[in-house]
């Protein structure tokens, strides 16, 4: 039974997040809750209290937070020190229901349908990192990974006004899942290091949103080809603690900012950027969800999401 303030929701897609292989694969401890946080499903209870009825279609903002700390209050509630996330704290969505409180709750375009819709979480954490790297018009953007983060990036980035973003992808399915998402140029991972730094010399790169993680040393390629003066975007969940040129971000006075899942500017969610951005386009979306397995074969959906020679970009997840 929904609580005050809480909805009951039937999970119809819930994607396999760059996090969650991470857990996965050993890089990190597992979760002791239920994993899963890119979450669309059909709210099919409320409590008193709740802002959304049975039967309305949602997307989850899996965060749950004090709403009352100076953080709440200013729109940054991704840094309010009770915050917790769904899949790692709080039992996520591989599962087939979720009781969410109803303000994490957005409402799901008519036109957008569930799978497209669980896009809406990884979009929006690349709104938030392009709105905290100041992505104007006409800029020139470098994105490092074509994961599905790196992917969004672009598309968050040429909504922002970017007039070039060039991206690093290891495959060739991701650097074609770029181009379609508004790439003007796209380089092979291991080979991108000389032909993309001497690029970024003859035209100077304003912001690098980097994308990899783990234990790449991508901060470090990221100082080296932002501009003096640029700005870098860290989305990348390391597994090592990462090297840093601090003489090279002094000498460029290069601004490097961590970007933690999403909040709010203003009267705007980076959430509500992210439905919009999916409802303008949600077949051009839909390219980069590559393979769908019911929840009973989870574990092939893992499989498949770590090994992309599958071709895998997006692995959805859905009940039966």
């Amino acid at each position: 039974m929904a609580a005050p303030g809480e909805a009951i929701i039937k999970i119809h897609s819930c994607g396999i997040c760059g996090s969650d292989l991470h857990f996965f694969q050993g890089a990190l401890p597992p979760p002791p809750v239920c994993p899963g946080h890119e979450i669309s499903g059909e709210v099919v209870e409320v409590g008193a209290g709740a802002r959304v009825r049975p039967g309305d279609r949602v997307v989850v903002e899996p965060l749950a937070v004090c709403r009352e700390c100076s953080y709440c209050r200013t729109g940054n509630y991704q840094l309010c020190e009770q915050y917790r996330i769904l899949g790692m704290m709080l039992d996520g969505g591989f599962a087939d229901y979720l009781r969410m409180p109803s303000y994490a709750l957005f409402p799901l375009p008519a036109h957008v349908d569930f799978e497209v819709g669980a896009l809406a979480e990884p979009l929006a954490a690349a709104v938030h990192a392009v709105r905290l790297a100041n992505v104007r018009l006409g800029a020139r953007v470098v994105v490092l990974g074509a994961g599905s983060i790196g992917l969004l990036s672009v598309a968050a980035a040429k909504a922002a006004g970017a007039a070039d973003v060039w991206v690093t992808a290891r495959h060739p399915h991701q650097r074609t899942a770029a181009e379609s998402l508004g790439a003007t140029r796209t380089f092979v991972e291991a080979d991108a290091g000389r032909e993309l730094s001497d690029l970024a010399r003859q035209h100077p790169v304003d912001v690098v949103i980097e994308t990899v993680g783990g234990t790449a040393d991508t901060i470090n390629q990221a100082l080296l080809l932002v501009r003096p003066g640029g700005r870098v975007a860290v989305l990348g969940l390391f597994a090592t603690m990462p090297p840093l040129n601090a003489l090279l971000l002094v000498a460029k006075e290069v601004r490097i900012v961590g970007s933690q899942t999403y909040g709010r500017y203003g009267p705007r969610a980076d959430f509500d950027v992210a439905l919009q951005l999916l409802s303008q386009d949600p077949e051009r979306f839909r390219r980069i969800i590559t393979h769908r397995f019911p929840l009973s074969e989870i574990t092939r959906g893992f499989e498949t999401a770590a090994d992309k020679r599958t071709g895998s970009i997006k692995v959805a997840i859905r009940p039966a």
